[in-house]
């Protein structure tokens, strides 16, 4: 449609409008309407209610207000518990979280301080559950699951903090929660608390071995593949794996083992996969070992010029213009396959960063140990429904490759909530109907509509 100068320009004036401030039913929250549907079809009010039980409520708003409180908090893209009075007159807010009048800081700060670890352990349990529920809807013939731990540092003092490695800051105490995500939903299953001093593999077995039994417990026929870093490796692990029925890549470290040096710098025969990789095998064990494994040497082409401290030379294998990594792995497919499947593990780092950048994982809001660790979940969960939204309204957009990539193309959080949650709206009663009135865009109409639609399928289903 043709439009004329006078439909689209308008005269420049200089002077603002006056601002004024009113009590009355504007939102601008309007799109967390979608989160509400599926926190009430998830049932997430009575299921919280059920890990805070055992607790004393000693004032007017229980603890499992609070920790819904908190996952909304997270889901508008608030960090900091202080930043509630931003939005502390919302209407829409106020109906999402259950309440006519949101607490303060003060109270939420009291509420989280009176939470013991039974609380947290159930609040964990709760998380995973959900994860397992939608597995379980899926009926999905192969599950990745992959494991790595990740940093949250603070700056000041807080119960279960240690001083860990850090090159940067050194001195800086932080916690190092080991994480389980699953690659086909993108959804973090399970976490693991742990102070900021221990290694990656500290407490690992356990906590593999119990994801594992659990995703068999819904799944009892697909089949269950792990990814892992150099990190993991050992014999222990490796030996679990086996035993579960596992099928496992797991980095090798070179350090850790001198002669994998020489076998790979006294190669002269690779394998081509493609212009800028090649590879052989190794049917190989390191000395303490009682079995054999397939070991995968891989040799990629580099064109940049290496960096970085001569003394790893002692360790590594070196070659002008070439990187070398080694995988140890049971599957039984190509060596092309397998490579492709390791690489796909670095989606978990995807993972990572949406957490911290939108969900604020990297925030350690009291000196509370349990508190810390309902903060932390409290942030797994407002991740995990996000991916559940998309989940409700969408069909699978691929198919399973050899990197195992999420069945659905999902939108980041701060996409979400650029696109639907941070829109202005007013909420009206005409006729006694309770009605929410958004501005007129034809897009976010028609967007929000199927979403709408959809849940409400859901829902009825």
């Amino acid at each position: 449609m043709k439009l004329s100068k006078n439909q689209v320009r308008r005269r420049a004036i200089g002077r603002l409008p006056r601002v004024r401030f009113r009590g009355q039913q504007l939102t601008s929250f309007a799109g967390l309407i979608l989160f509400h549907a599926v926190i009430a079809r998830l049932n997430l009010r009575e299921r919280l209610r059920a890990c805070f039980r055992h607790l004393k409520v000693e004032n007017l708003y229980n603890h499992a207000t609070v920790v819904l409180g908190l996952v909304i908090h997270l889901l508008l893209g608030y960090r900091e518990l202080r930043d509630i009075k931003f939005y502390e007159e919302d209407p829409v807010v106020r109906r999402t979280w259950s309440l006519k009048r949101l607490p303060n800081v003060s109270t939420i700060s009291r509420v989280l301080a009176s939470i013991d670890m039974r609380a947290v352990e159930e609040l964990r349990a709760l998380v995973r559950d959900l994860v397992l529920t939608r597995l379980g809807s899926l009926c999905l013939p192969r599950i990745t699951l992959d494991f790595d731990g990740c940093v949250i540092r603070t700056n000041r003092w807080a119960e279960g903090t240690a001083v860990g490695f850090n090159p940067r800051k050194k001195g800086q105490r932080s916690y190092y929660p080991l994480f389980c995500t699953v690659a086909q939903t993108g959804q973090v299953l399970d976490a693991l608390h742990r102070p900021g001093n221990v290694h990656d593999s500290q407490g690992a077995a356990e906590f593999i071995r119990v994801c594992v039994l659990r995703i068999r417990s819904v799944l009892p026929t697909a089949i269950i593949e792990v990814r892992m870093d150099s990190a993991f490796f050992s014999n222990s692990i490796v030996q679990l794996l086996r035993d579960l029925g596992v099928e496992f890549s797991i980095s090798v470290p070179f350090a850790r083992f001198a002669e994998l040096k020489q076998l790979i710098q006294g190669r002269n025969r690779w394998r081509r996969l493609n212009a800028s990789v090649s590879y052989f095998e190794l049917d190989w064990k390191p000395k303490s070992w009682p079995r054999r494994y397939r070991f995968l040497a891989v040799r990629t082409r580099t064109p940049v010029r290496q960096r970085g401290a001569v003394q790893l030379d002692l360790f590594e294998p070196f070659a002008y213009g070439f990187e070398f990594k080694v995988t140890v792995t049971n599957k039984k497919m190509g060596a092309r396959a397998v490579v492709a499947f390791h690489n796909g593990r670095g989606a978990q780092e995807a993972v990572f960063a949406e957490l911290k950048s939108q969900g604020h994982l990297e925030y350690v809001p009291t000196r509370k140990l349990p508190a810390n660790q309902v903060y932390l979940f409290a942030s797994v969960l407002a991740y995990n429904l996000n991916r559940e939204l998309q989940m409700q309204v969408r069909e699978p957009e691929r198919t399973t490759t050899a990197k195992r990539p999420a069945l659905w193309k999902f939108e980041k959080l701060g996409t979400i909530r650029r696109k639907f949650v941070q829109r202005a709206g007013t909420l009206t009663k005409p006729q006694g109907k309770l009605t929410l009135t958004l501005n007129e865009n034809r897009a976010l109409k028609t967007e929000m509509c199927q979403y709408l639609d959809a849940l409400e399928a859901a829902g009825g289903s």
